[in-house]
């Protein structure tokens, strides 16, 4: 039994300074074994190389489910490693600062407006843009925002595709039914522009995740359609001086500003202290919606994200821009920051 240990430590050593995988070992090593085992089942008792080889089958049993319970201990033990990690191997890496042949030619409408220029496309190539939703807002913002070359895009939604949805969210198509929205949009946007990073997040934005998920980003666009999500995007993006971008619809009528106490402008409780009541604000499922409306106001988002992104013009900060589709009418309204907010106001610094 030793001869045969010898060996198989031999057959171990020799490929590792051969620089043979350890898989390639593995395999080499439970050959020899399967070979000792069938020595001691075919053999009749006292053959002298059934004897040479342990003299019975029963040790060599033990043996290998041992080796067995072994590497399936350090495969699950380093999966649940994997999974600990915050960043995974199959994770995207984040993009190059260079643009490629490719890209240049792709940005080149960008490359040569004068407010954006290679140094305005270089900086939306390094952003880091979060957008909550993928329904009405987010799948127009999401499709432009990953055609302009923004380099690392984020989508957090804990909704699947209905059919209901293809009237408006035009992202989604009919064979993604059933399909998580986030991954849906993450093929869109690829199969668009791959030489951007899509990081889908299928769940819902909770107080638990919200501020380390916020962190990772430089700028958010919030597309939900509950107050709850709104005023927890507020708050967070808040807290950590980060911009939002926020748009609404109903029926008709659609709305944006930029929310970014840190440059001075409200947040969006400055402008919405507290949600309505019930039935005074319904739903796009409730009210209805017009379905190019989500195209306008989530094409709109995109460009403030772009402006935020490379301080070109000027972005809606106190300011609100509202959409009339109806009577084909725009009109801006300036929004000031309440002092005694109790999210950013100055009485409380």
């Amino acid at each position: 039994m030793f001869l045969v240990l010898i060996l198989a430590a031999g057959l171990w050593g020799v490929g590792y300074l051969a620089g043979v995988s350890r898989t390639a070992r593995i395999v080499s090593v439970s050959v020899l074994l399967a070979g000792v085992l069938i020595i001691q089942l075919t053999l009749p008792d006292g053959h002298p190389l059934r004897e040479a080889t342990g003299g019975s089958a029963a040790l060599w049993l033990i043996l290998g489910g041992a080796a067995v319970l072994v590497l399936i201990y350090g495969r699950v033990l380093k999966v649940l490693r994997n999974r600990a990690s915050p960043q995974t191997a199959d994770e995207p890496a984040a993009p190059s600062d260079k643009f490629t042949e490719t890209e240049l030619e792709r940005y080149a409408r960008h490359i040569v407006l004068r407010e954006l220029g290679g140094p305005g496309q270089k900086k939306m190539k390094q952003a880091r843009v979060l957008v909550i939703g993928a329904g009405g807002l987010g799948a127009p913002a999401l499709q432009y925002l990953a055609a302009a070359g923004v380099g690392t895009i984020g989508v957090i939604d804990d909704d699947v595709v209905e059919n209901a949805n293809l009237q408006r969210q035009v992202i989604h198509r009919d064979a993604d039914i059933g399909m998580p929205k986030v991954f849906s949009a993450q093929q869109a946007m690829q199969a668009q522009n791959p030489n951007v990073v899509v990081l889908p997040y299928h769940r819902r934005l909770t107080e638990e995740i919200a501020t380390d998920l916020f962190g990772d980003f430089d700028l958010i666009l919030d597309g939900t359609d509950n107050f709850d999500t709104r005023y927890l995007a507020n708050r967070t993006a808040v807290a950590l001086g980060k911009p939002l971008i926020s748009g609404a619809l109903s029926q008709w009528e659609g709305q944006l500003s930029v929310f970014d106490p840190a440059h001075n402008a409200p947040c969006y409780q400055c402008i919405f202290p507290e949600a309505p009541a019930p039935g005074l604000a319904p739903s796009c499922a409730e009210a209805g919606v017009i379905g190019p409306l989500p195209g306008v106001v989530g094409s709109m988002m995109a460009v403030e994200a772009i402006k935020v992104i490379t301080g070109a013009g000027q972005a809606l900060r106190g300011e609100m821009l509202i959409y009339d589709a109806l009577y084909g009418e725009s009109r801006k309204i300036t929004l000031t920051r309440r002092s005694d907010c109790p999210i950013c106001g100055t009485a409380k610094s």
